[in-house]
């Protein structure tokens, strides 16, 4: 709406639809994509250069046709050093102050302009409209999100409005709403689809059994677009099958970096080309990551925003190690498919194997259904060896699927798995919609080095099985 007051917005909104329609429909090729992010990279640079005062001075004396190799990365530390500084626009020219939430520093302003939320969003809702269009003409979206300050309730509404879908905004762990009122509404609209972090969809399924429901019988969800923390294979498949629904990794994002990567109709997580400019770099070295045969990167990634809005960033180092794969044949999104893992630093080291928290969750659920909640902790034994403790809450103590996963967890890891049964409690339910919140891989082994950047036969295995 805001577009029919600001003719240059409305030409902008249209050529962007337009741009990822021809894009969703297979109409660009390789050279196309890069000749488009060769263009908009002079573009941002020499944006930043002229408007940001902290890129004046990191970037002064590179050219616009310098080699993006050439140029320096742009760290969280530099975000929070900077504040204000970083951004290429004054805040009033922008519509809207986001920040980060300081949980692991101080916090940083993500205001929005205009352009920003025409790119982000218009991505969102040429993603979406595969996942959406599966499920009919009548649905009802419930979004819910961690603050006022954070952009979650305000990008999913408008790209649900953009794909003429109703909304119904619910914080559960407001006071003014509760879980209680929030199942009510979702029971009386009723709500078919649901944003929400995998730890509140978790919760409110909890909160329903508490009140004597069912989930899957006794709610209307069809989809389930989940965000805000690491979500593997094995725990969407596990919280679908608990709603009755498909669970989808809705949407990789960062209040600072905005969109990453959005979901498709086919549950793949694709990254956005048109809008920014992926690396993926060993983080160690800092060089670009070597593709194995399958043309897979592991590594951080680095992205640079090709849109010139109130903050972009060039090379900027998200701290999330990321397993990106190229673009295949026949998928919903012809884009790269991402996988992200967790923080860089916070692979585990499990007898001499290192893993990421994605791969340990994905093998130790991948044969366990009917949870409700799970917590894993690291445990050392008398004999000096690692242990995996998985806590499952809600699953059957006779699942077939426990004795699979531990001969897995002991193949894969040669580590035991030791599974038990109760309420993990709030620690692993935080409701944030933001960084990966849930505390859900908890080390209890005191001084021992849980954390390591190499590559390991962990991984290779965990791949291989991945097919």
């Amino acid at each position: 709406m805001f577009t029919i007051h600001h003719p240059e917005l409305d030409e902008m909104a249209r050529s962007l639809r337009d741009l990822h329609r021809e894009f969703l429909a297979g109409q660009w090729d390789e050279a196309r994509v890069a000749a488009h992010q060769a263009r908009l990279l002079r573009q941002t640079i020499s944006y930043v250069k002229e408007r940001s005062p902290f890129y004046r001075a990191r970037l002064d004396g590179a050219a616009e046709d310098d080699d993006l190799g050439s140029l320096p990365f742009t760290t969280k530390q530099d975000l929070r050093d900077a504040q204000f500084d970083m951004l290429s626009r004054p805040m009033h020219e922008a519509w809207i102050f986001y920040e980060t939430t300081g949980t692991t520093g101080r916090a940083t302003p993500c205001p929005r302009d205009n352009t920003d939320t025409l790119h982000n969003n218009t991505v969102l809702t040429a993603y979406y409209q595969t996942v959406f269009d599966q499920y009919g003409d009548r649905q009802v979206v419930g979004v819910s999100g961690p603050s006022e300050l954070h952009a979650t309730g305000d990008t999913f509404g408008d790209v649900c409005r953009n794909l003429g879908i109703a909304v119904a905004k619910m914080w559960p762990h407001s006071p003014m709403i509760g879980f209680d009122r929030a199942l009510e509404v979702m029971r009386m609209l009723p709500v078919t689809g649901l944003f929400a972090t995998p730890g509140m969809a978790l919760s409110l399924a909890k909160k329903a059994r508490e009140a004597g429901l069912d989930p899957a019988a006794d709610f209307s969800l069809d989809v389930l677009m989940l965000t805000g923390e690491l979500a593997s294979p094995s725990l969407l498949a596990g919280i679908g099958a608990l709603w009755g629904a498909r669970a989808y990794n809705a949407l990789y994002a960062s209040q600072e970096a905005s969109v990453l990567a959005a979901s498709g109709a086919d549950g793949g997580l694709y990254t956005a080309p048109l809008i920014n400019h992926y690396e993926v770099i060993d983080p160690v070295t800092l060089r670009p990551a070597r593709a194995d045969g399958a043309g897979v990167r592991q590594g951080e990634l680095v992205i640079t925003n090709l849109y010139q809005g109130a903050k972009p960033l060039v090379r900027y180092r998200t701290g999330d190690m990321v397993r990106m794969h190229p673009v295949a044949p026949g998928a919903t999104i012809p884009a790269p498919r991402v996988e992200v893992l967790g923080r860089v630093g916070d692979q585990i080291m499990l007898n001499g194997h290192a893993v990421t928290g994605y791969d340990l969750e994905d093998l130790l659920l991948r044969h366990v259904g009917g949870f409700m909640d799970y917590q894993i902790r690291l445990e050392r034994t008398p004999l000096g060896e690692d242990r995996v403790d998985l806590m499952l809450h809600g699953a059957s103590e006779s699942h077939p699927g426990l004795l699979l996963a531990q001969e897995e967890c002991r193949e894969v890891l040669g580590t035991e798995l030791v599974v038990s049964f109760g309420d993990p409690g709030s620690i692993t339910s935080t409701g944030a919609m933001v960084s990966w919140k849930a505390a859900r891989v908890v080390d209890g082994r005191g001084d021992e080095p849980a954390r390591d950047d190499r590559e390991s036969r962990a991984a290779l295995a965990l791949a291989a099985r991945r097919g």
